[in-house]
């Protein structure tokens, strides 16, 4: 009977086994400290990654060559870690014809946080009178241009600070409802942009879709919402660096075209963000506005109207509303959730007659705090 054979020692190349060992020691380490940037996240998936993983954009169709570099954009601003400064700031952007007539109320506002808050104003008609210093030397010039151009251009110089954190567009008949450090407080740990949106199939909805705006903008994706929003730095950015999207909204949704009247403020936002980041945007307004009239502009505040009612009514308000323009008038209606907390939708309120001024600032050291 002959021997059984003996398997000799393996004398196998030591590279391969060095080569086991360091993938061994790479994957382990990838989990145990999460990557943080995008061409890490490409190769390791883990806690770190959320954002890249949100924000992979997976195309359902063949792009155009201008999409494909508008989402490889997006998509890299959008996986950015979150700027952080050891002063974060509120940019308050004014668009407005001419002079603030609510310049002493905003005044009293912002007193005691000179650090906490920058003033930007683009006057459209009239170059605004200051009453307040913290205006004085704040305007930016321009000649005449649309409202989006307007905002863009608020964006554009806010974003100049990097202390800037959260950008809130407010109009010359905006007044606060709250004290600063709760508003400042608000924005600056929450978790989402303000702007609002919602889909409305009626006239003044899709209804005011152009077919030219295809194959970048489909139908299904068309919004609506208030152009008083309030966004992150990281939203901002984005918006600054479209011109894809925000050139087919400046070419394709404008008065008087088409038989229709389409208005890109109350669109271009809402459509963008729908499509590139649905849930970081909370899809409602904090600016508050009364459509109660069934008019095309809100309801104006006079005056009779300032009691401590009406801005406890505006503050206790915590659910969103939004009413279709068809027939049907669908109305959904959503709780406003800070960080899964319901709070008050709105931390600003328009519109507000000049005349109220007096009123609204005997009343402010006590309707800020009303609750």
């Amino acid at each position: 009977m002959s021997e059984s054979r003996q398997r000799p020692p393996f004398k196998g190349p030591r590279w391969i086994i060095t080569l086991v060992v360091l993938v061994t020691v790479v994957v382990i380490t990838a989990f145990i400290y999460p990557p943080r940037n995008s061409v890490a996240c490409y190769m390791f998936s883990g806690p770190g990654c959320p954002l890249y993983q949100q924000f992979l954009f997976v195309p359902t169709r063949e792009l155009t060559d201008s999409e494909a570099a508008a989402q490889v954009v997006m998509n890299e601003i959008m996986n950015l870690p979150q700027s952080k400064t050891a002063n974060p700031k509120l940019a308050f952007m004014f668009l407005t014809p001419g002079t603030l007539p609510f310049e002493p109320l905003w005044e009293m506002f912002f007193r005691g946080h000179e650090n906490k808050f920058s003033v930007y104003v683009h006057a459209s008609k009239k170059s605004p009178v200051h009453t307040s210093s913290y205006f004085v030397g704040r305007d930016i010039h321009s000649h005449k241009i649309s409202m989006v151009d307007a905002e863009r251009r608020l964006l554009a110089h806010a974003l100049v600070d990097p202390d800037n954190q959260h950008f809130i567009l407010l109009s010359d008949s905006c007044v606060p409802l709250f004290d600063f450090n709760y508003i400042y407080n608000h924005l600056i740990f929450a978790n989402l942009s303000f702007i609002d949106c919602f889909e409305d199939p009626g006239p003044h909805g899709s209804g005011r879709y152009s077919q030219h705006m295809l194959p970048e903008v489909e139908k299904k994706d068309f919004r609506k919402g208030s152009q008083w929003f309030s966004m992150k730095r990281r939203h901002a950015i984005v918006v600054m660096a479209d011109s894809l999207y925000y050139t087919k909204f400046k070419l394709y949704c404008r008065p008087n075209m088409e038989g229709r009247n389409c208005y890109a403020d109350e669109h271009y936002f809402p459509t963008l963000f729908n499509m590139i980041d649905p849930d970081g945007i909370a899809n409602w307004s904090v600016t508050h506005v009364d459509w109660s009239e069934g008019k095309w502009h809100p309801k104006l505040y006079n005056a009779r109207d300032i009691t401590p009612y009406l801005i406890r009514k505006i503050k206790s308000i915590q659910l969103a509303y939004h009413v279709t323009s068809d027939l049907k008038k669908v109305t959904t209606v959503k709780p406003c959730l800070w960080k899964g907390e319901q709070r008050p939708c709105y931390l600003f309120a328009r519109k507000f007659n000049p005349e109220t001024l007096d009123r609204l600032m005997y009343l402010f050291p006590n309707y800020t705090s009303l609750v």
